[in-house]
């Protein structure tokens, strides 16, 4: 068994040697929340010893961030954060890695006006559209990683006593990014083939169309010509591995912008903008979602799809058995980076390029032209579950199995 130091260090090695993959003489840009300095030292230490030449360290405080949607005035919502954009752009064309360290709160804007949580996401989101596309295209190293937070954990854990959610937190993190294990590199080389090998036998059958069925879901998403099943392992444009989220548990690709129609339920709640949506459904014509409805969150769901043009479109559909490590742990995370490797997927907004052949290399107007959406935003939600069915249609109209029953069928 391996005390905490022990999987805090592992940890910390998978964040720089699988997340973002430093490279000698190259910078790392780490975004953090002000909690996560413990795990944030870790980190920069490793990058230092494995050649980085230099680790910059955004941080960022919850509290803080509550009081300026609180105080601030509403025109300051409206202020693009250039100065910002154009460090993070000007990084990204150096060959900077970028590494986020979440620790979301994910009640940390619940009350505060919808408008000004829109207004800042939309302005911000222009100004960084540029940086966006760079790391959507994987022209860059980037990766995700989590800290528990005692506001998140008791979230997660709301019945434990509250000495000891955090370090619950802790435990099913170290469990699901396999910093338990003696070898947690090695661990996650031999699960990242596997995932390969499920990409490898859809991008084989070039299905044209897949049909989801189950309860309060009916819909079915063509596919563009061309389309690529990737998983989270992936390479930047030097020719360099990295990891783009650390957990993953999923394959996936992009739906045709218009493709989509039919109705498509959640099936766990959405953390979007410091907000829950939860119980949400979305009904789709010609791949935009023409009505919505949610029993938690109807106002946050109707900003994030009025965000722009791309937004009520989907970028992403992924699939995740319900038999894999985060599902069967029975943990509503309630933090995407976690919730999304439970369950079959969706996001509104951008496609990201890489998931067409060739994309990498073409412009906005040439991927818009193959059929992937373009948008601000890109945001998955859960609509997964133990009795969801989908079936593969190919060219010919011939429908087959990829899942049963939540989980892969026999013939994938």
């Amino acid at each position: 068994m391996l005390d905490f130091k022990q999987k805090l260090e592992n940890y910390a090695l998978l964040a720089v040697k699988i997340g973002i993959n430093i490279q000698p003489g190259q910078t790392l840009v780490i975004n953090a929340d002000i909690v996560s300095a413990e795990l944030v030292r870790l980190i920069v230490r490793q990058a230092y010893e494995a050649g980085a030449k230099l680790v910059k360290v955004n941080y960022s405080d919850e509290i803080v961030t509550r009081t300026r949607y609180e105080l601030a005035p509403s025109e300051s919502f409206l202020e693009p954060p250039k100065w910002q954009a154009d460090e993070l752009e000007d990084l990204a064309r150096n060959g900077a890695a970028f590494l986020s360290v979440v620790s979301a709160n994910p009640d940390l804007l619940n009350g505060i006006e919808a408008s000004r949580i829109a207004d800042n996401q939309r302005t911000a989101g222009t100004a960084m559209a540029p940086y966006r596309e760079m790391m959507m295209a994987n022209h860059v190293s980037w990766s995700i990683v989590a800290y528990p937070s005692t506001t998140w954990a008791a979230k997660v854990f709301p019945d434990a006593a509250p000495e000891t959610q955090v370090d619950l937190l802790w435990d099913a993190i170290f469990k699901a990014v396999r910093a338990d294990q003696e070898n947690p590199v090695e661990a996650w080389s031999n699960h990242l083939a596997g995932l390969k090998q499920r990409c490898d036998i859809l991008n084989e059958r070039k299905y044209r169309k897949l049909h989801f069925t189950a309860a309060g879901t009916d819909l079915t998403l063509e596919l563009p010509e061309g389309h690529i099943w990737c998983q989270a392992g992936a390479v930047n444009g030097r020719g360099v591995p990295f990891l783009a989220n650390i957990p993953t548990e999923e394959v996936f690709t992009a739906p045709l912008k218009t493709g989509a129609s039919g109705k498509v339920s959640s099936t766990k709640p959405l953390s979007y903008g410091g907000n829950i949506i939860d119980k949400f459904t979305l009904t789709l014509e010609n791949g935009k979602v023409t009505d919505f409805s949610a029993e938690t969150g109807q106002e946050a769901l109707a900003s994030l799809l009025a965000m722009d043009e791309g937004s009520a479109y989907f970028g992403e559909v992924a699939l995740v058995p319900f038999h894999s490590p985060i599902s069967e742990s029975g943990i509503l995370y309630y933090t995407t980076l976690y919730d999304e490797n439970a369950s079959c997927h969706l996001a509104l907004g951008a496609a990201y390029a890489f998931t067409l052949q060739d994309g990498i290399a073409m412009t906005k107007e040439q991927l818009a032209g193959h059929g992937m959406n373009q948008s601000l935003t890109h945001v998955d939600f859960m609509m997964g579950s133990p009795e969801m069915n989908i079936d593969g249609i190919t060219d010919d109209g011939n429908s087959e199995p990829i899942f049963r029953a939540g989980n892969w069928a026999s013939s994938i």
